[in-house]
């Protein structure tokens, strides 16, 4: 260590010593109450397409259709083995079961999953490998990710999401279409997954 460096250090140290920082009360107030009905359905529309995802306000029997329209007749779908047929009628699906490569899951043209909850403040998308939503490659491999959410899964904050789920299980959040931005703020998409999410709001 330089001499110069050792005496800031040391100053530093000494100031410290003589007046320690006052002890910071940390607000636990927050609200964190679990979910108590549904949230706010417009609000997390808005929310998810600001990170600029493509929302689809449908009804129940209007999934197949929609996917059909989004992905094209000729198009190859993944899905979790265990996703409701009803969602995939008329497609040409790649169940994963036995689990896909990751050369296979590249080829695809969608893959289509439920989730676990969605969260209206931040416009976020909760998996948590449950029922018709697969493993975490399933979602991050595809360049295309069209994700159904259940009005009644939607909750309005963070706090909410985080007293509905267990921890123990393998959480992934999405908000928005894989993006990241270089030095000079030049947003690219689907560098770390799906270059285009597709949101049915069920």
């Amino acid at each position: 260590m330089s001499t110069a460096r050792s005496a800031v250090l040391g100053r530093i140290r000494a100031a410290l010593a003589s007046a320690p920082p006052q002890a910071v009360e940390v607000p636990r107030d927050y609200h964190h109450e679990p979910r108590t009905g549904a949230g706010n359905v417009g609000r997390f529309a808005e929310t998810v397409a600001e990170y600029r995802a493509r929302v689809h306000r449908i009804s129940e029997p209007d999934i197949a259709t929609t996917v059909l329209r989004l992905v094209g007749p000729d198009a190859t779908v993944v899905v979790p083995a265990d996703l409701s047929p009803e969602w995939v009628s008329g497609l040409t699906t790649l169940p994963d079961a036995p689990a896909l490569s990751v050369e296979q899951l590249d080829r695809a043209d969608a893959v289509l999953t439920a989730c676990a909850l969605g969260i209206a403040a931040t416009g976020t998308i909760v998996l948590d490998a449950g029922t018709g939503q697969g493993r975490r490659a399933l979602t991050l491999v595809p360049d295309h990710h069209i994700c159904v959410v259940r009005a009644e899964q939607i909750v309005d904050t963070v706090p909410q999401a985080f007293a509905a789920l267990t921890p123990a299980r393998p959480l992934t959040f999405i908000s928005g279409p894989s993006a990241t931005s270089d030095i000079e703020l030049q947003r690219v998409e689907g560098v770390h997954g799906p270059r285009t999410l597709d949101v049915l709001i069920v």
